[in-house]
């Protein structure tokens, strides 16, 4: 059977802000049900129509472990690494960099991660109109949207891209918009609420589709600079809370539930997941280290959150 709970309130998020201060208080850990799956997600637009796979998550996880799944949206990236450090949470799914974060921590584990390829994977996009053609255009009266402080290719890998050229919001060399997703991020650019948008590359491709998540025609954006590789691309965060027989589980069932041969069924899901790449099962902290490298340039020690 699969239940699907309603979206969690405001103490998850307020919760989330003790962990990226670097403390994290004891928590009651999830009930004891080893024969349910929690599984926190975030919505991937805001738009109602967008079609959102948990049905065909739900029922494929279901299917790998026998198990019953549960899920629960949250709000932002930081509510879900809070739930699941709670324990209110079994998993969640995560970009690299803040599943960085969580694991670094020591209280929340990898259960697998997919590395990136060798490709860009953000690109900072304006209006075709625009008299923005390069980074180095970019001035103090610039409105870059963002899509959310712990979004991997929404802003750590733009601000990256952006320093190596110097250019940094502290120093107000442009103006920086929290936007709070991706696709709001679009809105803003095309509203001119930002002169440039910095999201993932996975979007552009969209263009003329009509999909709500980039609703620009082709032709009607172009890109002013594209960031570095990643070498995480994704990753799915475990509770230390549940127990090991539900962990081995997800653990074997994770690979095949996120596989190629499901790639059409899960959409948006997999697109953070390189086709033709064998994920990392259980990863060390190691294989984090370089998505902590880039994330010092962006004003944050993830090795220090610990």
């Amino acid at each position: 059977m699969r239940t699907r709970i309603l979206p969690v309130a405001g103490a998850l998020a307020a919760g989330s802000a003790l962990l990226l201060a670097g403390c994290s208080g004891g928590a009651d850990a999830a009930s004891s049900d080893d024969d349910v799956i929690r599984f926190a997600t975030l919505p991937l637009a805001e738009d109602p129509n967008a079609e959102t796979p948990i049905d065909e998550i739900t029922a494929l996880l279901e299917e790998e472990t026998g198990m019953t799944v549960e899920v629960t949206d949250v709000p932002n990236y930081s509510a879900v690494i809070e739930a699941v450090r709670a324990g209110h949470e079994d998993i969640g799914i995560m970009s690299a960099f803040p599943s960085a974060l969580a694991v670094n921590t020591g209280e929340v584990d990898s259960l697998v991660a997919w590395p990136g390829l060798d490709e860009p994977v953000s690109s900072c996009l304006v209006l075709d109109e625009s008299p923005l053609t390069s980074l180095e255009d970019i001035t103090a009266d610039t409105t870059i949207a963002f899509a959310d402080p712990n979004s991997s290719s929404g802003y750590y890998m733009p601000t990256y891209m952006l320093n190596e050229v110097g250019l940094q919001a502290d120093e107000g060399d442009f103006q920086e918009l929290m936007s709070g997703g991706h696709d709001r991020s679009f809105l803003a650019l095309q509203e001119g609420q930002a002169d440039v948008a910095c999201t993932s590359t996975i979007f552009t491709a969209m263009a003329g589709q009509g999909n709500p998540m980039f609703p620009f025609e082709e032709g009607e954006t172009r890109s002013i600079g594209d960031s570095i590789d990643m070498p995480i691309s994704m990753s799915v965060l475990g509770s230390q809370h549940m127990s090991d027989a539900k962990r081995d589980a997800l653990v074997e069932a994770i690979p095949k539930v996120f596989s190629d041969e499901n790639r059409d069924a899960l959409g948006m899901y997999m697109d953070g997941m390189p086709e033709g790449v064998e994920p990392i099962v259980e990863p060390t902290q190691q294989d984090f280290q370089g998505v902590v490298d880039i994330a010092e340039v962006a004003g944050v020690d993830i090795s220090d959150l610990g």
